[in-house]
C-alpha cells in the first residue's frame, strides 16, 4: 500500500518533498526529476527555490508529465511555459535537460514514443510528483485509462477542462486534447510521491488509497507501486477509513526511511 502522511499545510507538504529531492540530488547529482504542473506541487517548487544554495542542480533532468495539444509552446498556460516560469527559471535548472512532451500537431503522431525514448535515454525517473484531479485522474490519464498506458494523445473529459479553465480566458479555451505520460510510464518511475490539499480532492485521495484498484480511477494505481508515498492536508483526507493509522505509522517512523 501506499505511504500516507496527513499534514497539516501544503507549506508542511512542500517541505517534506523538497527535503527528500535535496536528499536525492545529494546522493545521485544527476537525479531525474518527473515534474507535475497545476496549483499542487507549487509549494514544492518554492521549497526548492528557497535551498537552492543546498545542492547543486546542474545535473538533474526533469521530465513534465504532460502536454497541451495544438497549443504554441510560447502560449504562457503551455506546460512547457509554465515548467519554465514555475521550475526552470526559480531552481535554475539547465533548460537543455528539462523535457516536456511535444504536443505541435505536425509531429504528433509519434511524439509520445519520442517522448518515452528520451525518458530511457535519461535512465528513468527518480522521483515523480503527482497531483490528482476531481476525477481521480493523475497526469492527464483519465477515467477508463489502461494502467499499462504509454505517453500517448487523450481527449479530455469535460470535467478536466472546466477544471483548468480558471487557467484560461474560458473554458473554450481549453485545448481538447493532450499528450500525456501513461499509467504505465508513471508506474516505471522509482517513487512516486503524489501530493493533494482541500477538501474537493477527498474523495479522489480515499478512492486512490482505500478504494478498489480500477481504470475508472486511475489515481489507485498507485496501490500497484513499490514506493508510492501520499502527502495530504487535513481536508484531503477527510474521507480516509485508515487515517488515524496513518498518522500513528508516520510518528513512529524510523528517520533513516526518508519519504
Amino acid at each position: 500500500m501506499a505511504e500516507v502522511i496527513i499534514v497539516t499545510s501544503a507549506d508542511d507538504a512542500g517541505s517534506l518533498v523538497a527535503d527528500e529531492i535535496v536528499s536525492l540530488v545529494a546522493a545521485k547529482p544527476n537525479a531525474v526529476l518527473g515534474l507535475a504542473t497545476g496549483s499542487t506541487p507549487l509549494p514544492v517548487y518554492r521549497a526548492l527555490a528557497s535551498r537552492r544554495d543546498e545542492m547543486d542542480l546542474s545535473g538533474v533532468s526533469g521530465f513534465a508529465l504532460d502536454e497541451y495539444v495544438g497549443l504554441p509552446a510560447s502560449h504562457p498556460e503551455s506546460y512547457r511555459s509554465v515548467i519554465t516560469r514555475e521550475v526552470v527559471e526559480p531552481l535554475g535548472l539547465d533548460p537543455e535537460r528539462v523535457h516536456v512532451p511535444n504536443g505541435a500537431l505536425d509531429t504528433i503522431e509519434h511524439a509520445g514514443a519520442d517522448y518515452e525514448e528520451a525518458i530511457i535515454a535519461a535512465g528513468g525517473i527518480d522521483l515523480q510528483i503527482l497531483g490528482i484531479g476531481t476525477d481521480g485522474h493523475i497526469g492527464f490519464n483519465e477515467p477508463g485509462s489502461s494502467f499499462a498506458s504509454r505517453t500517448r494523445v487523450k481527449t479530455l473529459t469535460k470535467q478536466t477542462r472546466r477544471d483548468n479553465a480558471r487557467f484560461f480566458a474560458s473554458e473554450d479555451e481549453v485545448p481538447m486534447h493532450c499528450i500525456t505520460q501513461g499509467l504505465g510510464t508513471i508506474q516505471r518511475a522509482r517513487h512516486l510521491v503524489l501530493l493533494a490539499f482541500g477538501a474537493g480532492k477527498a474523495r479522489a485521495v480515499a478512492g486512490a488509497v482505500e478504494g478498489p484498484i480500477s481504470a475508472t480511477l486511475p489515481g489507485s494505481a498507485l496501490q500497484l507501486h513499490e514506493r508510492a508515498t501520499v502527502i495530504v492536508d487535513e481536508a484531503a483526507a477527510a474521507d480516509l477509513k485508515n487515517a488515524d493509522y496513518y498518522r500513528h505509522a508516520y510518528a513512529n517512523k524510523p528517520s533513516w526511511q526518508g519519504l
